[in-house]
């Protein structure tokens, strides 16, 4: 819930401003000084602020600055009465996102405080992304560190210039749908459809319908004629999700359209002509299915174009913790839970956990902590005890788990991530017979940092 912050000394105008404002859902705070704005600023996470310059004897440009230097990101709104335009012109070119002059009607008020708060939403999750590594800054940005999400986006950046289609394969919750937004995000069709549809999900009686329409009377329940999926994306994009769970007489029809370009509605004696990118998805291994009979070979090839692969998280822990700060930020600010950062060791237990259900698991869990915990700092005792317990990532098959009973007495949290650390190289260079090469890659860290951590820690 957002606060606002009004500051005025008449309490009518206090009274109105906040009844107005809290009939929206925003939580409404009220100074009737200048002090009282500080000491509120200074302790609250205020997203607004609406400030009369006409404060008594206060000078509301003087306290527009102290507010201003309390929060550089505060966004004010300027309210003055005839005479003082002056002075509100001068208050915008201190920063003051707008002014309204006295006596203001509630319509007005609501807009330009509802366009405000999206100003000051949009300029938060713009520099979260920069703080984060984030890209691709749609309704669902792409985060990441990690040299695989830096590949995935030089990846987009390139197919996004092409209308090829495009096969994304990963695990369950690695975010294969948000790469699909990002392709057409960028590429010269955004303005057209993106249309997503599961394969998993529609009976395959009733995908064909679904993708490709129906004429009036095609079927039993077909009262009028609709469109498919595949015309409604015309000149955009559709998103097949899970394609390796269709059916062998659905592939050869999908095969057909990806070959002609045309489709037919049930029941239709037309082709229709159609311009789509195809963008598909599936955590299946369709090589595998090949062979076994249930996936057409044709048809994988007419969709691996281009192929995207996005790792499962364990295999790129530098992703987690950019990826945990930005939900973070999403849920404490939609729960008003004030969550500002995480510790250093809750972001240390979240690289050291596995996350099976990858980038979905980790979302959760941020929501989760969200509705039940309040801020400033996520901490270990927030985590769930899956998390908390240590479970490490996997980097390879055979390396165990470590536990504070195989590490030294004593030791402070810095030096027991060091002993935990120094385990993991040499129980992967244990396995490798001290090859070098072979050890980087199951750790997957550039072989000169593990030539530094080996002399580093003696090994």
């Amino acid at each position: 819930m957002e606060k606002i912050l009004i500051i005025d000394d008449e309490a009518f105008i206090c009274e109105n401003v906040e009844r107005i404002l809290s009939s929206e859902g925003f939580q409404v705070l009220t100074a009737a000084s200048g002090q009282q704005a500080r000491d509120i600023v200074s302790s609250e996470e205020i997203d607004l602020a609406l400030l009369d310059l006409n404060l008594g004897r206060e000078n509301g440009i003087e306290i527009l600055k102290s507010l201003k230097e309390l929060d550089p990101e505060l966004l004010v709104i300027i309210i003055t009465g005839y005479g003082s335009v002056e002075s509100a012109v001068e208050s915008l070119k201190l920063g003051a996102f707008h002014y309204m002059k006295k006596p203001f009607k509630s319509d007005a008020l609501r807009l330009i405080v509802k366009l405000a708060l999206k100003t000051q939403t949009l300029k938060r999750e713009v520099r979260k992304l920069k703080q984060t590594g984030g890209m691709f800054p749609g309704r669902s940005p792409i985060i990441g560190r990690s040299e695989a999400f830096h590949e995935i986006a030089a990846q987009v950046r390139e197919i996004s210039r092409i209308p090829s289609t495009v096969l994304i394969t990963g695990e369950s919750g690695t975010g294969k749908e948000l790469v699909a937004r990002a392709i057409h995000d960028y590429s010269d069709r955004k303005d057209a459809p993106f249309i997503a549809i599961n394969c998993a999900s529609i009976p395959a009686a009733l995908l064909e319908s679904e993708l490709f329409g129906h004429e009036k009377g095609a079927f039993t329940g077909a009262s009028s004629r609709k469109k498919g999926l595949f015309e409604e994306a015309h000149q955009g994009t559709i998103f097949l999700d899970e394609i390796g769970e269709m059916d062998m007489a659905m592939q050869v029809k999908l095969l057909r359209v990806l070959q002609e370009r045309t489709c037919r509605r049930v029941g239709a004696v037309k082709d229709i002509g159609i311009d789509v990118r195809v963008v598909a998805a599936t955590n299946r291994d369709l090589k595998a299915r090949i062979a076994d009979k249930s996936f057409r070979e044709d048809l994988y090839y007419r969709l691996n174009v281009f192929p995207i692969h996005i790792p499962p998280l364990r295999e790129r822990p530098a992703d987690i913790a950019a990826l945990a700060s930005y939900f973070l930020d999403s849920f404490s600010r939609s729960f008003g839970r004030g969550f500002r950062d995480v510790s250093p060791v809750a972001e240390r237990l979240m690289e050291l956990y596995s996350w099976p259900g990858n980038i979905r698991e980790l979302r959760n869990v941020i929501e989760r902590i969200c509705i039940m915990r309040s801020g400033p700092t996520l901490l270990p005792e927030h985590l769930p005890q899956e998390i908390r317990g240590g479970q490490p990532a996997q980097t390879s098959e055979g390396l165990g788990s470590i536990t504070l009973a195989m590490l030294p007495p004593d030791l402070g949290l810095e030096e027991a991530m060091g002993a935990i650390e120094k385990a993991l190289i040499a129980e992967a260079l244990q396995q490798t017979a001290g090859n070098v090469l072979q050890t980087a890659q199951i750790l997957r860290i550039p072989r000169g940092t593990l030539r530094y951590k080996m002399e580093k820690y003696g090994l």
